[in-house]
Order: structure tokens, then sequence, then C-alpha cells
């Protein structure tokens, strides 16, 4: 059984995107995801932009997303966007078989991941 989830209320000056079943393992999307997390968010474009880890592509997108949310669905200025939060989560695991020696059988695991991105608006200073 356990808790029944909640869905996370963000404040006033958040909003967030959320990509999930991407076709890479945890580990090495939080590497990418690492590299972003409290830049400002046109500086965390120019890092994914040119970024040479094939899944930064789909990390900008969803940070594109992102943006694309505070600016339309909360009005926020796009200027003074930060990425708050660049969480990674596990998703499901595929499992396949490969044949081995002596009608033995080696596992191959294939990993999915769900990522999450906030951004903040900053706060202006006085």
């Amino acid at each position: 059984m356990g808790k029944p989830s909640h869905k996370r209320i963000l404040t006033e000056t958040e909003a967030s995107a959320v990509l999930r079943n991407i076709r890479i393992s945890p580990q090495k999307l939080n590497l990418v995801a690492q590299s972003i997390r409290g830049q400002d968010a046109e500086a965390a474009l120019s890092t994914l932009t040119f970024s040479r880890r094939r899944i930064s592509d789909a990390v900008k997108k969803c940070l594109q997303s992102a943006i694309a949310n505070a600016e339309n669905n909360h009005e926020l200025d796009v200027d003074r966007l930060v990425v708050a939060e660049a969480n990674v989560g596990k998703g499901i695991v595929m499992k396949r078989w490969r044949p081995r020696a002596r009608g033995r059988t080696g596992r191959i695991l294939k990993p999915f991941s769900h990522l999450t991105i906030v951004v903040r608006e900053r706060a202006e200073r006085t």
C-alpha cells in the first residue's frame, strides 16, 4: 500500500517541466542535469547547446519547455529565470538476454529515466 502520492505544489515564482521515459541510465542523465543546476536559464541553454553528450538535446528541450511554461502559464520574467532544480529519477528497466558460452546467458539491462526541471524567478535586488 503506502501513502497516497501528492502533487508537488509550486510557489508563485516557479514553473516546471517533466520529461518521462528517456532511454538513458539515470547516472548518465544526472551528469548532464548536474551541469545546469543553479545556472541562469540562458546560461543553462548555452551549456546544453555546446555539450557533447548525446542526451543534452533532450534535456535542452525539457528546459525550453519549463521556460515556456514560466512565460506563458505563470507570467514570469524570462530574463530572471534560474534553474532551481533538475531532478533525475529511475524509470523502467528493459531486460534482455544474450547467449554466452556453455549454454549460459548474459543479462543486458536497458534503463529508462525521468527528468524534472524547475525554474524559479530570481528576486529583484534593491
